[in-house]
């Protein structure tokens, strides 16, 4: 059997990153086999469409490293992949179900179901529908629909039965239908809800194996229902791990972080250290390793090694640390790349396009250990392409007074001002700044405090001679003479 997966993003927001990693899992398992990846798009709920969010959730996905083998952009023997395109499909099947007695119309109004909601609630009772319009005459029915009634058409959910299905993680599982209730297939405005679209497609598609989150558990018995009422073949399914806060037992929050997987992109996370998180957030490979590519994981993948545990936690210190080994392990000039493609696309504008690349990659060698998202580079390098403001009351806090740090600065002002061009180098530089240590008496921190503070604006940067050679000898004698 060929493996296909799917994943189906809803238009009304953006891809969150949970939504990356069930994706991320269905790709690996249709790869790792051989199978295929499909894509679409429920576009079913029109109240919460957001313009646009179709062509963001796209891109976001191929900004991952990450494609589909049918779907939108790429269409496929399946097309349309957008459910409002396939409104006649689903209509066409909610009759079937009708012909069969497994659905029924429903033409209650909003103000008998509000009154039904409250009378269930003041009994201490679960709201359900109460089937009333499953009670209709065949009469009743072609007249209230000869005269446009409004409708929407239910699942006609047995009584005093048990609704059993495996999953491949949570092993067998059953549902009391009386605890389900008679769902709406087909709105009123024509369109179908999640439950009828991602049955019908699923099946029409050759969906053969069916990953989400473990929050749509409670909908798996109405969709095994109606698989059952078409007589068609149940796809396996997956329930993955919810995302939690890593000091939290309660789901990812925007208080706490981005949760969008855009997001991540747009504070300066590389996609691949993004994507080698959330592999692990519900799969374990048995082993201590946790640096994997794209390729690695697609060969490794195996349902056997999803959690069962219900949640799993999101640790944003590890993201970060993953980032930050990222930067530290590709080559210079591909992370300059990724730098500058981040500041035209996040920052709107080009990267310090005065300095020559030779420069850049310099100052790029001298800084990526510090680094643990691309946003981080231009606050760190800064003083490598402009003049720092320098707060001379801050200078006082490495001397004791501004006297102080005046004396030192002309003191080492003389001696960097008699080294020729040719020997304006780190080891000549430390070399001369230490013997100055002892020839006026001065601690280390005092002294290389002061000039770093007065070259670069910062209290912390790479080692202090290698930004001064860097800088060059003219740039940190202007710097100095201005203080």
């Amino acid at each position: 059997m060929k493996i296909r997966t799917r994943m189906a993003p809803s238009p009304t927001g953006e891809l969150h990153v949970g939504g990356l990693r069930t994706l991320l899992y269905d790709y690996a398992l249709a790869k790792n086999s051989g199978g295929e990846f499909i894509l679409r798009v429920e576009d079913t709920d029109q109240e919460r469409y957001v313009e646009g969010s179709v062509e963001r959730m796209l891109k976001t996905i191929r900004d991952y490293g990450l494609n589909w083998d049918e779907g939108p952009e790429v269409g496929g023997p399946h097309d349309p992949y957008f459910q409002s395109q396939r409104l006649d499909i689903y209509k066409k099947y909610a009759l079937e179900l009708i012909d069969k007695g497994n659905a029924y119309y429903c033409f209650c109004d909003q103000e008998r179901l509000e009154n039904l909601r409250k009378e269930q609630r003041g009994k201490g009772m679960v709201t359900r529908y109460d089937k009333f319009c499953l009670g209709l005459s065949r009469e009743d029915v072609e007249e209230n629909l000869k005269k446009g009634k409004p409708y929407v058409i239910r699942l006609n959910v047995p009584a005093n039965e048990s609704i059993d299905f495996e999953d491949m993680v949570l092993g067998n599982l059953s549902f009391p239908s009386d605890d389900i209730d008679d769902q709406v297939l087909i709105k009123s405005d024509g369109f179908p809800t999640y439950h009828m679209a991602v049955v019908v497609d699923d099946h029409l598609m050759g969906i053969t194996h069916v990953l989400r989150g473990r929050e749509w558990l409670p909908s798996t018995p109405k969709h095994v229902l109606l698989y059952k009422y078409f007589g068609w073949e149940v796809p396996k399914f997956v329930h993955l791990p919810l995302l939690r806060e890593s000091d939290s037992t309660k789901k990812l929050s925007k208080r706490t972080g981005s949760v969008n997987a855009s997001d991540f992109l747009a504070e300066g996370y590389l996609p691949e250290a993004v994507l080698n998180f959330i592999m692990f957030l519900g799969w374990n490979p048995g082993t201590e390793r946790e640096v994997y590519s794209l390729q690695d994981f697609v060969k490794d993948f195996s349902i056997e090694k999803i959690q069962k545990s219900e949640m799993a936690a999101f640790d944003r210190q590890k993201l970060l640390w993953f980032n930050g080994l990222y930067i530290r392990n590709i080559s210079l000039e591909d992370l300059w790349s990724r730098i500058e493609k981040w500041n035209q696309e996040y920052l709107k504008k080009p990267i310090f396009d005065k300095s020559t690349k030779e420069y850049n990659l310099k100052v790029l060698e001298l800084v990526r250990e510090r680094m643990k998202k691309l946003s981080e580079f231009n606050d760190l390098v800064s003083y490598f392409y402009e003049r720092p403001k320098v707060d001379k009351k801050l200078v006082e806090k490495f001397t004791g007074n501004i006297e102080k740090a005046q004396e030192i600065i002309k003191n080492y002002l003389n001696i960097y001002e008699n080294i020729s061009n040719e020997n304006w180098n780190i080891g000549y530089l430390d070399e001369l700044s230490h013997e100055a240590l002892e020839k006026f008496s001065y601690k280390p921190k005092e002294a290389f405090m002061t000039i770093r503070y007065v070259v670069t604006g910062c209290e912390s940067t790479p080692p202090l001679f290698d930004v001064l050679g860097l800088v060059g000898k003219k740039e940190t004698i202007e710097r100095m003479k201005k203080f």
